[in-house]
């Protein structure tokens, strides 16, 4: 599997139109039931709005999904659809919440509203490239603790806050196969007292 961009958390923006309000909320979705879960949930926190449109796109099997709840065909969720993949997202949903402001706006008004407020909402999610990556941990007496610290964080490594006991615990995540330079780095540096233990290589969040 390739590396993919997506969202970070949930993100929100509002567009308005001839006295009509969209509300976009755009969330992070990497199954089916995640995309609806979210979609209930604004659903239910906008239950007097006309219209609640969504749209989704799942990198497992490529699968996307959308509604136009109720407005004409291709007006609504077929924009929002279009939003998310001109950001260059997937696992990704997008809910446009409605409120009727009593004016028609036409077909070109509705495609132009839904499209703003889904874009908007993409814009302003934090934006995180998934790819494969290894969870390395490693205990370091403390003399060497911040020589190694030093040489994973120089190596791009993100690293987390260590732990401190008789020895002290480091975990830091690399892309798959940047390790091993590292894990010789430390071994060489610790004149191989010290054994990086890695994980498998797995999908997750690294690097925006």
């Amino acid at each position: 599997m390739d590396d993919y961009r997506t969202i970070a958390g949930i993100a929100t923006a509002t567009y308005e139109e001839k006295r009509s309000k969209f509300i976009a909320s755009a969330a992070f979705a990497d199954t089916e039931e995640k995309a609806l879960a979210h979609l209930a949930a604004v659903r239910a926190a906008n239950r007097t709005a006309r219209h609640n449109v969504y749209a989704y796109c799942l990198r497992e099997g490529g699968r996307t999904r959308y509604s136009d709840d109720g407005e004409p065909a291709k007006t609504a969720g077929t924009p929002v659809l279009e939003a998310i993949g001109h950001a260059g997202l997937c696992d990704v949903v997008v809910v446009v919440t409605r409120y009727f402001g009593g004016v028609l706006l036409g077909t070109g008004g509705l495609v132009r509203a839904y499209t703003a407020a889904a874009a908007g909402a993409l814009a302003a999610a934090a934006v995180v490239t998934v790819r494969q990556v290894v969870d390395c941990t490693a205990r370091l007496p403390y003399p060497l603790f911040e020589p190694v610290q030093r040489l994973a964080t120089q190596a791009g490594a993100v690293v987390a806050p260590p732990e401190y006991a008789e020895q002290v615990t480091l975990r830091w995540r690399q892309p798959a196969g940047e390790e091993v330079a590292l894990c010789r780095a430390v071994s060489e540096l610790s004149r191989g007292e010290i054994t990086v233990t890695v994980s498998p290589p797995h999908y997750a969040p690294f690097g925006g």
